[in-house]
């Protein structure tokens, strides 16, 4: 694909990822010669602004997409799997947020911090991994790199409130006023349980093997973009009450023997991943998720040798899950375009 700027259609533009989508097309000063905002029939006519410009959003329809260069899809597996193959039949190159495709051997499965070489050659669809997985391959891949490759990682996940959607940033809200008023807690419509000063160890729906869908997206999706087909992954995927950006601990089993010093320096030198790890401080340092809330760098600390496993590091890593974990990664994408 040429470098004139391009014709950009976004499926789900009003939802929490399309709206940072459009931030992130802002800020990197993305070519953009024409763009397509797309929403459900209910949300077509608002009006969103786009470099000073407001611009109408129109109903994703089957015909939404002659003239399209790259089409950014945030509005839900459902949607993607519908309206997908319309795009890239009107010639577009679809940029999908969703699980719909991530799979599907054809189909790139792109970080372009680690793998934008399996970008080209695209049949018309390339997929953006599951946030979890993002924020958790940005710490790990320098590691990969530095230790002759990753054998087996065991996490566990502390994840936001907004990864179910404003309803669930709305659930938290009316049970913490509720509580602190006294009140009843509303009925929920989102979360099993209270997500109120809780901890719910579920996310996504259960699998056959006692996983969620969620904890095997880390074990699948990780053999894919690393191309450590041998990867193995054991995740626990816990839902906080956290407004915004997950964090993962996380202990990884390297082929090489690791150094704490050499996966700093590792995790220094690569794109889009920092270290903020200095436990011995006066006020000691490590990041939290308000830490890398609105912020495209994934940042790693607690990294210390493992005291029960071999050839292992255990550390910490946060990010903003709406941004790298979904909009920022998809712009990436198709700025590699």
């Amino acid at each position: 694909m040429s470098q004139s700027p391009k014709h950009l259609a976004i499926a789900g533009a009003t939802g929490a990822v399309g709206i940072e989508i459009l931030k992130c097309l802002e800020q990197r000063d993305f070519p953009v010669s024409q763009l397509t905002l797309l929403a459900s029939a209910r949300s077509a006519g608002k009006k969103l602004t786009f470099r000073g410009e407001e611009i109408e959003v129109k109903e994703l329809t089957p015909d939404s997409f002659e003239g399209v260069d790259i089409a950014l899809f945030s509005a839900g597996g459902g949607i993607s799997e519908t309206f997908a193959p319309h795009a890239v039949a009107a010639g577009a190159i679809v940029v999908d947020n969703s699980s719909a495709f991530r799979m599907q051997e054809d189909v790139p499965l792109i970080v372009p911090e680690i793998n934008p070489g399996d970008a080209p050659g695209t049949s018309g669809i390339i997929a953006n991994p599951n946030c979890t997985t993002i924020v958790s391959l940005m710490a790990l891949n320098p590691m990969h790199k530095a230790f002759g490759g990753i054998k087996s990682i065991i996490a566990s996940s502390y994840q936001a409130v907004s990864g179910s959607g404003a309803q669930g940033i709305a659930e938290l809200e009316a049970q913490v006023d509720a509580i602190a008023k006294g009140e009843p807690l509303p009925d929920r419509n989102v979360y099993p349980c209270q997500i109120a000063f809780n901890v719910i160890p579920q996310v996504d729906k259960f699998q056959e093997n006692g996983y969620t869908k969620e904890e095997m997206k880390m074990h699948f999706e990780g053999q894919k973009i690393l191309h450590a087909p041998d990867l193995k992954a054991s995740v626990t995927c816990v839902r906080v009450p956290v407004y915004r950006s997950h964090a993962v601990s996380i202990t990884a089993v390297f082929n090489d023997k690791p150094d704490v010093a050499a996966a700093r320096a590792a995790i220094d030198a690569a794109p889009g991943v920092r270290v903020v790890d200095n436990p011995f401080a006066d006020t000691p340092e490590f990041p939290t998720p308000l830490d890398c809330t609105d912020g495209d760098d994934c940042l790693v600390g607690r990294i210390r040798e493992d005291l029960v496993l071999d050839n292992a590091l255990t550390f910490w890593v946060v990010g903003d899950q709406v941004r790298k974990g979904a909009a920022l990664n998809a712009v990436q994408i198709a700025e590699l375009l």
